[in-house]
């Protein structure tokens, strides 16, 4: 059996990963929004699996009873991920096959799972992840700016290193991808301004796949005025043009 070190780190001799048969952890992305978006691939593996970990089971709870999965739902999210992954991983290399998902999107993107998929990593497991829905791609796509080369930034720091962030940014080329909540996108598209510019073009997208999806497309100051008026609601991806653009 593997050696356990420091830190819940494993040590596994390329003869011990032979001739222990160990399990296989799938990252398998959910919808964003349209259940349709679910893959046959990644029912099948939840299906098939030995364990579910979901970021919450409420929400995934409805997700799993409306494909007719019975797998055992466990809890992994972001508080409690440190203390739980090493028993996973020992689950792992008992040869059990373990599937991790996020309330939407691909887990590890903005959600929980890097932790998990770097111990695994560690330890010589086998770490497959699904190709599959996330937010930012669609919403990069539909954007009309460049998006052959960006920068995916997610969540900037809500406080502390903010504004340094920003200023990092401001010279960026590549077309730029965060997301937002609803409740801070004219705040945050305002703090865009002054930093990138009011003319600098950009795109907010809302409720990805959803009935009331959205794009709106402008200059950064007429986002601001847009929302201004017209409070967002939903999931939000904005979409920066880069310095050059």
């Amino acid at each position: 059996m593997c050696a356990l070190l420091k830190n819940n780190n494993y040590l596994c001799t390329v003869m011990e990963r032979e001739e222990m048969y160990m399990g296989i952890l799938y990252v398998i992305p959910t919808p964003v929004g349209n259940l349709e978006d679910m893959t046959l691939r990644a029912i099948r593996l939840l299906r098939e699996a030995d364990l579910v970990l979901a970021e919450d089971t409420r929400t995934s709870g409805i997700l799993l009873k409306h494909f007719d999965i019975k797998t055992r739902l466990m809890s992994h999210h972001k508080f409690n991920e440190h203390g739980t992954s090493a028993a996973i991983v020992e689950r792992l290399l008992a040869g059990q096959t373990v599937a991790l998902i996020s309330d939407a999107g691909t887990p590890g993107i903005s959600d929980p799972g890097f932790f998990l998929v770097r111990e695994a990593v560690r330890a010589g497991i086998e770490v497959q992840t699904l190709p599959g829905a996330t937010a930012f791609v669609p919403a990069l796509v539909s954007s009309g700016l460049p998006c052959d080369r960006f920068v995916f930034e997610g969540f900037l720091p809500q406080k502390k290193g903010r504004q340094t962030r920003l200023e990092a940014l401001r010279d960026e080329q590549r077309t730029m991808v965060f997301y937002e909540s609803p409740f801070r996108l004219v705040k945050t598209l305002q703090q865009f301004t002054e930093v990138f510019g009011p003319e600098r073009p950009a795109c907010v997208c809302r409720e990805i796949s959803k009935v009331h999806e959205e794009a709106v497309r402008g200059t950064l100051q007429e986002l601001v005025e847009h929302f201004t008026a017209k409070p967002p609601k939903g999931e939000i991806v904005i979409v920066v043009g880069g310095d050059s653009q």
